[in-house]
C-alpha cells in the first residue's frame, strides 16, 4: 500500500483515526475509538468522547469522510487554499502553524524535511 501523505507529514494509513474507519468488528472499532479518544486528549488537551471520534478516509479526502479534527485543522485548510500536495511544497515552510505542530509530531517533521530536501 502506498503511504497517505496529510498535508502536515502525519500518514494517514498508519492513523488510528482512519485504522479504526476500516475495521469491520463493532466492539473492535468501538474500542480503537474510545482509546482514540483518550490519546487526543492526553495529547491535545481535548474533550472528546469515543463517540466523536468519526470516520475518515485520510486529509486529502475531496468526498470522503473526515475526521471532525481534520475538518478544522488550520494546516489542512492552508495548504488547500495554496493548492499544495502537501506543507513541504509550500513557499511559507516552516510556518508558525507547523512549529507549533511539530512540536508534538516530530516523525510529521522528518518526512516533510525529507521531501523539502528533495525539491
Amino acid at each position: 500500500m502506498d503511504e497517505m501523505l496529510a498535508y502536515c507529514g502525519l500518514v494517514c494509513n498508519t492513523c488510528p483515526i482512519h485504522l479504526a474507519t476500516k475495521e469491520q468488528g463493532q466492539e473492535k472499532k468501538r474500542e480503537m475509538r474510545v482509546e482514540i479518544a483518550r490519546r487526543i486528549n492526553k495529547l491535545y488537551k481535548e474533550k472528546l468522547k469515543a463517540e466523536d471520534v468519526t470516520d475518515c478516509d485520510g486529509c486529502l479526502t475531496e468526498d470522503g469522510r473526515l475526521f471532525s479534527g481534520c475538518k478544522k485543522c488550520q494546516i489542512r485548510k492552508c495548504a488547500k487554499g495554496k493548492a499544495v500536495e502537501n506543507c513541504a511544497y509550500c513557499s511559507d515552510y516552516v510556518c508558525e502553524k507547523l512549529k507549533k505542530f511539530f512540536a508534538t509530531e516530530a516523525d510529521a517533521k522528518a518526512r516533510l524535511a525529507v521531501i523539502r530536501n528533495t525539491l
